[in-house]
């Protein structure tokens, strides 16, 4: 159930009204995670009247793929709130750290084996074949839980932050049952940290504190993301990737600069409908995008690009590496290493691996940039500065391809299993002028369409039309978002694709 299709609205109605129709903050808690559970089914049971009587009738080798993706949700969360428990009851650091490598260990092991045991076994097995040694390796039929990146990460927050101390442990099950399973982040973030959602928890929720106006704003805005900007740049993208060879240089340089619309949308767009659903219910997500593709450089790109993992990455992996202590070389290595491994967080494929280190790459050239920079010229720093934001993109779009070349998704099995990387080099070598010539190229229209977006989306970042926006009176909004609606719904395809991160 996408946030863009109608029976969505429908079901938040539903929720929306019974939500706030109940008085006692726990009952609402409690309506909550069921309507989370709901949410979270209705991803992989089917049809519900189908799938009930397989259940009724026994007939458990009828069920559909993943019937026992709600198992692994609440497993994670019997044990996080277990370890928690266990952190503040041990009499020692000793078991206190036992505690947490506990959660450690089975939350990245069941992301692990979900995740990458097939792409373990494939990269062993090529390796040996490599080498000249026969390989007898065989990969298992895995099913990847939907939402199991996020979620996992989300519980390990928990663990960490209570042994930090940073957090108290939370003695009731359904306020870390409710913050886990939230259903407007659950499956594809944005990342909310224990310390940002419990404290919300405990608090009853007050209709008066709800700022309809500008949650309805933000959740037409992501609407347009998705289901109008996101769908017509799909297309063209998924049409040059499918043949990179076939395109002329200008022809790569539009098809990549669709795919860079396309992922930003995508995402952007979930996580703002995702963060106007939990605001019409009460509750604040974080942050996950502020306008990236204007970023100066390519640490201020990671500042606001998909911020939950970002920051997570840098709080929970790279400080715990070493961060900046220590030499230079070993604060390169744990960047390296944070980067690689935020790589492999979006999927097991060598292609995400490979992204991962060019903006690893990228932040460490940055940050030699910046020490060598002070004894440069006025002049050249000025030449730089203002070409700053246009090569910073550059870069980005260099790394999509690696991101975007491969065909990896599997439908059946919900796994990533490809690498790509012939496909990446070529569409490099296209997009980068160095390649063949082929004859095929995209309409003038298309870098129109292009110029507009890039257009609305430096007013957007300006503030200018959220300035004008909150200017105007309740009804002259209501009026222009039910006139936006009914024009949004014009462009609007008669299906929709999944949104892109609900493969991580």
């Amino acid at each position: 159930m996408l946030f863009v299709e109608f029976r969505f609205l429908i079901f938040f109605a539903v929720i929306f009204g019974v939500h706030w129709a109940l008085r006692s903050n726990t009952a609402r808690k409690w309506w909550l995670l069921l309507a989370s559970h709901t949410f979270y089914a209705c991803f992989f049971i089917g049809k519900p009247s189908e799938f009930f009587a397989h259940v009724t009738h026994g007939e458990w080798a009828q069920l559909p793929d993943g019937w026992w993706f709600p198992v692994v949700l609440w497993a994670s969360t019997c044990m996080d709130y277990a370890v928690g428990l266990g952190i503040a009851g041990a009499a020692s650091e000793g078991r206190r750290k036992a505690w947490l490598l506990v959660s450690l260990a089975v939350n990245l092991g069941v992301l692990s084996f979900f995740k990458y045991f097939n792409f373990f076994i494939i990269s062993a097995g090529g390796f040996l074949d490599w080498v000249g040694l026969h390989s007898s390796l065989h990969t298992l039929k895995i099913i990847l839980p939907y939402g199991v990146s996020f979620y996992t990460f989300q519980s390990m927050s928990y663990s960490i932050d209570v042994y930090r101390r940073r957090l108290e442990p939370v003695r009731r099950f359904l306020d870390l049952a409710f913050f886990i399973s939230f259903f407007p982040q659950l499956v594809a973030g944005p990342i909310v940290r224990a310390t940002v959602f419990l404290p919300q928890v405990s608090v009853k929720r007050q209709w008066a504190n709800v700022d309809v106006r500008s949650s309805a704003t933000l959740f037409y805005v992501g609407f347009v993301k998705k289901a109008c900007v996101s769908e017509f740049a799909g297309p063209f993208s998924d049409q040059f990737f499918a043949g990179p060879e076939k395109y002329s240089h200008l022809g790569a340089l539009a098809g990549v600069l669709f795919y860079a619309v396309q992922i930003y949308c995508d995402f952007s767009g979930y996580t703002d409908m995702a963060i106007a659903t939990a605001r019409l219910l009460g509750y604040e997500l974080t942050l996950n995008f502020d306008f990236p593709y204007f970023s100066g450089n390519i640490t201020e790109f990671w500042r606001r690009w998909h911020i939950s993992l970002s920051t997570w990455l840098r709080d929970y992996l790279y400080i715990s590496l070493g961060g900046n202590r220590g030499t230079k070389l070993y604060t390169y290595r744990n960047l390296m290493l944070t980067m690689l491994l935020g790589g492999l967080w979006h999927g097991a494929s060598w292609n995400f691996v490979i992204w991962g280190g060019l903006h690893g790459v990228a932040l460490i050239v940055h940050r030699e940039w910046v020490r060598l920079s002070e004894n440069t010229g006025v002049l050249l720093r000025r030449a730089i500065a203002v070409l700053a934001v246009p090569l910073t993109f550059f870069w980005v779009c260099v790394t999509w391809i690696f991101f975007r070349a491969a065909p990896t998704y599997n439908e059946k099995t919900h796994a990533i299993t490809a690498t790509g990387l012939h496909n990446a080099w070529i569409t490099l070598k296209e997009f980068t002028f160095t390649g063949g010539h082929g004859r095929n190229a995209f309409s003038p229209e298309c870098f129109i369409v292009l110029a507009v977006l890039a257009v609305l989306h430096w007013l957007n970042s300006q503030r200018i039309l959220g300035t004008w926006w909150r200017r105007l009176p309740d009804w002259a909004c209501a009026l222009l978002l039910g006139i936006g609606i009914a024009v949004a719904l014009l462009f609007v395809p008669v299906k929709y694709k999944p949104f892109i991160y609900f493969q991580f």
